[in-house]
């Protein structure tokens, strides 16, 4: 019977030695589960099998890093989720030109982060958070927490974009009506 690597022993032979039977170990174990959770996120189901490819090939070039800190199926996740927002937010030149010159804009404007920690640190925003509907939670957290657009959140939710600005504009106007 074969003995069974630790997921440490498996990352440190992919990265000293680049064991191509590590990795393949190391993919059997853990893209079954970022594929399932990632598919959670997202409806492009071929945008999420992208995502996965990229996020191992990261792992067999050493452009990811792991150091030896949590587990190593948090470590996946961390990339998956943040390789999965860069692709539908089409991370290119032209979004991150978008992004400077939108903080240029609104440098003396309090953020929608700093509103939003004021309202948990002086309100009860965690609790009328509970009471929305897990679709609204949904549609919050993709466009104000994932900061996507509509179009994106529709995508990564499955649902069409004036769904999405219909949970959109529900959430908002129940969480007003329990904070007021």
């Amino acid at each position: 019977m074969r003995e069974t690597r630790s997921d440490g022993d498996l990352l440190r032979a992919i990265a000293a030695d680049g064991d191509r039977r590590a990795f393949e170990e190391l993919y059997r174990r853990y893209a079954p589960w970022l594929l399932a959770r990632l598919r959670g996120r997202c409806a492009d189901a071929g945008l999420v099998d992208d995502v996965v490819q990229e996020t191992f090939l990261a792992v067999w070039r050493g452009t990811a890093k792991y150091r030896e800190e949590g587990d190593v199926a948090g470590w996946l996740w961390r990339i998956g989720s943040r390789r999965l927002i860069d692709a539908l937010r089409g991370d290119g030149a032209r979004g991150r030109l978008r992004q400077a010159l939108s903080r240029l804009r609104h440098r003396d404007e309090v953020s929608a982060e700093e509103r939003v920690l004021a309202g948990v640190e002086h309100g009860d925003l965690a609790g009328a958070l509970v009471r929305l509907s897990p679709e609204l939670r949904a549609v919050l957290q993709a466009t104000v927490i994932d900061g996507l657009t509509t179009r994106e959140a529709a995508v990564l939710l499955g649902i069409p974009p004036g769904t999405v600005k219909t949970r959109a504009m529900r959430a908002r106007k129940q969480l007003r009506e329990a904070l007021a």
